[in-house]
């Protein structure tokens, strides 16, 4: 689990280290655009809108969640089970580059996963966008909610 984690947290690194900074924190524009990206994807997930999810998702997608990685599949599986009814993002951060968007916030949502139904006690999320042509892909996550 704790090497999952460092794996990406090396990952986002890298990729806001090898792309030329244009946009940071602070950012009006780039703040704006991660907030509409990471309401998009909640509410898709909200919604269990499993084609938008797919098609904004990379193949090379990878999730670090308390029980381990998850890939594209096992994320998409995982996330047809979550029975989510609402949600609320809070303090959240944005930072990036002109390909690179990583957001870190809280969330307040009543999930299942791998069979347990989570309270709705604000956990931190960590989740990073890649631009891939004129289109923004979601690449990577971490939920830092534990298991109970």
């Amino acid at each position: 689990m704790k090497q999952a984690a460092v794996c990406l947290i090396a990952l986002v690194l890298s990729l806001i280290c090898i792309t030329p900074v244009t946009a940071g924190e602070g950012d009006a524009s780039m703040n704006a655009l991660g907030e509409k990206l990471l309401k998009q994807l909640w509410t898709n997930i909200r919604k269990g809108d499993m084609e938008a999810l797919g098609l904004m998702t990379t193949a090379g997608f990878q999730s670090v969640h308390q029980f381990g990685a998850n890939d594209k599949a096992q994320e998409m599986a995982l996330i047809k089970g979550l029975a989510i009814d609402s949600y609320l993002l809070s303090q959240i951060k944005v930072t990036g580059t002109d390909s690179v968007i990583v957001a870190s916030y809280f969330v307040s949502v009543a999930e299942t996963i791998k069979g347990e139904r989570l309270s709705k006690t604000p956990a931190p999320r960590l989740t990073v966008f890649v631009k891939q042509g004129d289109a923004w892909h979601w690449l990577a996550h971490a939920n830092l909610k534990p298991l109970q």
